[in-house]
């Protein structure tokens, strides 16, 4: 049957082919064409046009759609959705005709087609413009329970089952000397090899669950008892799941790369607080599997080795009771910033464990270890009132009118729940004054629901964000200049009542914002036409805000380099030498000389970056790297790009499958806390002394971001370094809005707002 359905993709992608090239002979419009513009029209309440072509797609391509919807028992394997792309867009057309239906309040022919979607195309999905698809079914079986009961129900949340590992064996050595039982061969190159000699000696030293001991489990107790039902356990499933002792035993016997097994053992390990076992089984990895490497959900390459390299370094940081540090280790990613793996070159040195000395043990009890003296400057930007000065050691420093400025930022762009920008009902936050007194909403009017009961109670009076976000210790927020015209008048108000400082931004075509060009085709940095439309873009800004005191520097792009509405990801050095023209263009029109940054992704293509960006001040860059901080990035910027660095976007949700609120939002605190340490740690005078701030991503939760805005969705939309191990986006806020009946008003502060207050007054 399944290679049944593979011939029939096969013709059908053939015969899609033929029609591409000869559209006169099959389809004069795609079916996705007739999506894009049914949900343009959608947006604009254009029915009679959403009815017309909703029912065309659906005439001309219903057959085919069918017939690969036959094919099909379940969702198609990542990466092979485009094979089932006339069936999600004829599926996509039925669910867009049966949403219009309900907003005409035409009710019961709208449910007649949300039950026929949900019949006939089971598992088709819509791709978000964000960058993960979405199941229709899915959401026309929420719409639906919402038309037939008047409310959305929540998924019924599934029995939890909590339990650690206990481990039968824990080996006998702690750490463990590696050179006893083998040889270390080449280290420091390119060739280096640890060759096993004593693999009985080692395996009991390791214990069990690390390279090579495949024995202890055997004899586990446990295990015994677990082994005959383990088959039935997806291993994926269970890997982040509570039941610490089940997915311990699982991954023990999963058929995965060893690498990717022995991290996820470890990463076990460390959750069951069992430290020493998790050190060894992650520098197990730095030995044995150096070179191993996996994809992250957008498809850039994870290197397992240089994780598991920094975990250690995490885990000893906030453990100093083992009085262990990692001595000497280093995996070092030739060609390692693209996407291509085969062309990287490891330069390996695993290092080795050894006892803090005298004066670590002293320095380990400070935050960041050793402060450095910066001495006298040898490089200050021009800028009249903000400049960034790098020392003589290399540190650099962003000034505001002399004085160091960290950058403590938050992203700020409240959206009212029940607005999306899927079906155009989002409004401008900056002028929004929905009950006519003259003030804007959210920045004037939220107030804090401080015992979390929905309701404004009495002492429970209206401050406003711009108050909660200066008590909270911000002193900038990230702002773009798209898709909305920012009210100048209340920025100013923020910045002469709260000190508050604007970092803005221009898209530079992502999401195609600002380029001209449509989504399917993408912004292209190749293009003229696009090119000129984004400076054009990038001009606006700068003319219309140079003359503002708020403004502290100008943010180009936001991770452009993961392709979504851009071929930036295709064509990087393209995109960076446009992002150069950019930046020298502001710095043109700036009178005042403030810094240029790009907010890029991660430090995917940072060696293209460095060679062609040099009118670019600042490297910002988006990174979710999980509870540990950003790991190797510092040092690979300051080995690369001589240049300051940011984080221009970092956080995690708070919400967790299998965990209480309390529990989600104390990790969130925890996640938040880290990476703002990791951040301080970095900046002058520290450690890499690169580090001028950061920007945590967001002030409040926004409820459409998996879809139906009305609904706060629990649903993980891509998998991540995070408590349940997905990322789910409408959970992001420091602050929540409650039930959502007092939107925009109503805020919940999360643990993570008190957290900030501590670090950042």
């Amino acid at each position: 049957m399944k290679d049944k359905g593979r011939r029939i993709i096969l013709i059908l992608s053939f015969l899609l082919l033929v029609c591409s090239l000869k559209p006169i002979a099959c389809f004069a419009q795609s079916s996705a064409e007739y999506v894009k513009k049914a949900w343009a029209a959608s947006g604009k309440k254009d029915f009679d046009t959403v009815y017309k072509l909703t029912s065309e797609c659906i005439k001309k391509f219903s057959e085919l759609a069918d017939t690969l919807a036959a094919t099909l028992n379940g969702f198609p394997p990542k990466r092979d959705e485009n094979h089932y792309r006339t069936m999600n867009d004829v599926a996509t057309c039925y669910f867009i005709k049966a949403e219009t239906l309900m907003r005409q309040g035409k009710t019961e022919k709208a449910k007649k087609a949300f039950r026929k979607v949900i019949a006939k195309y089971p598992w088709a999905q819509n791709f978000d413009p964000r960058g993960w698809y979405w199941s229709i079914k899915e959401k026309a079986e929420v719409t639906l329970k919402k038309l037939e009961t008047g409310k959305i129900e929540e998924e019924n949340e599934e029995e939890v089952v909590i339990t650690k590992v206990k481990l039968y064996d824990a080996g006998t050595e702690f750490p463990v000397d590696y050179s006893k039982y083998g040889k270390f061969q080449n280290v420091g190159t390119k060739d280096y090899r640890y060759k096993i000699e004593d693999p009985i000696g080692l395996a009991k030293a390791v214990g069990e669950g690390i390279y090579p001991n495949s024995t202890s489990l055997r004899f586990d107790p446990e295990f015994v008892k677990i082994k005959k039902d383990l088959y039935k356990i997806d291993h994926w499933e269970i890997a982040n799941s509570r039941d610490l002792s089940t997915a311990f035993y699982k991954w023990n016997v999963t058929p995965e790369h060893p690498a990717v097994k022995q991290f996820t053992i470890a990463s076990i390990l460390e959750k069951s607080g069992l430290i020493k076992q998790a050190v060894k089984a992650y520098y197990s990895i730095l030995v044995h599997y150096p070179r191993s490497y996996g994809w992250t959900y957008w498809h850039t390459p994870w290197y397992i080795a240089r994780t598991s390299l920094y975990r250690i370094k995490h885990i000893l940081k906030q453990k100093p009771e083992l009085g262990l540090k990692l001595k000497d280790a280093e995996i070092q990613v030739i060609n390692g910033y693209d996407n291509n793996i085969r062309n990287d070159t490891f330069i390996v040195n695993p290092g080795k464990l050894v006892p803090l000395s005298f004066w670590d043990k002293k320095f380990s009890r400070t935050k960041c270890g050793r402060k450095e003296r910066l001495g006298k400057y040898v490089i200050k930007t021009k800028g009249e009132k903000i400049q960034l000065v790098k020392y003589k050691n290399g540190h650099w420093q962003l000034l505001v009118e002399e004085k160091p400025f960290v950058i403590k930022g938050i992203t700020y762009g409240p959206t009212r729940v029940g607005e999306s920008p899927d079906d155009g009902t989002i409004q401008n936050w900056t002028t929004q004054d929905l009950n006519n007194n003259g003030l804007v909403d959210s920045p004037f009017e939220a107030w804090v629901d401080k015992n979390r009961n929905n309701v404004q109670d009495e002492g429970e009076e209206p401050v406003g964000d711009f108050k909660l976000i200066k008590e909270m210790g911000v002193n900038a927020i990230r702002l773009y200049h798209q898709p909305f015209e920012l009210n100048k008048e209340i920025l100013r108000q923020m910045h002469q009542k709260y000190g508050i400082y604007i970092i803005i931004g221009d898209f530079l075509g992502k999401y195609a914002l600002g380029s001209g060009a449509d989504w399917e085709q993408g912004t292209d940095y190749d293009n003229p036409v696009h090119k000129e439309n984004m400076l054009a873009s990038v001009k606006k800004m700068v003319t219309e805000f140079k003359d503002e005191p708020y403004i502290l520097m100008w943010l180009l792009g936001n991770e452009n380099v993961y392709g979504l509405g851009c071929n930036a990801d295709k064509k990087p050095k393209s995109f960076f030498k446009f992002t150069n023209e950019a930046a020298k263009l502001v710095k043109s029109l700036d009178p005042y000389n403030r810094p240029v940054a790009i907010a890029s992704g991660d430090t995917l293509f940072l060696d293209i970056f460095a060679k062609n960006c040099p009118e670019v001040d600042i490297f910002g860059t988006n990174s979710y790297r999980g509870k540990y901080g950003f790991l190797d990035l510092w040092d690979e910027v300051k080995r690369l790009c001589d240049k300051p660095a940011m984080i221009t976007e970092y956080g995690a949700s708070s919400y967790a499958k299998g965990y209480s609120r309390q529990e989600a939002e104390q990790y969130q605190a925890d996640y938040h806390k880290a990476c703002w340490e990791d951040i301080l740690c970095n900046s002058a005078g520290l450690k890499t002394g690169i580090s001028i701030g950061g920007i945590a991503y967001e002030w409040v939760d926004e409820w459409w971001k998996a879809y139906e805005p009305t609904h706060h969705d629990k649903k993980g939309l891509f998998s991540g370094p995070f408590l349940d191990g997905y990322m789910h986006e409408e959970w992001l806020g420091l602050t929540s809005q409650g039930d959502g009946m007092s939107s925009p008003y109503l805020r919940q502060l999360k643990k993570s707002y008190y957290t900030y207050k501590e670090l950042w007054n």
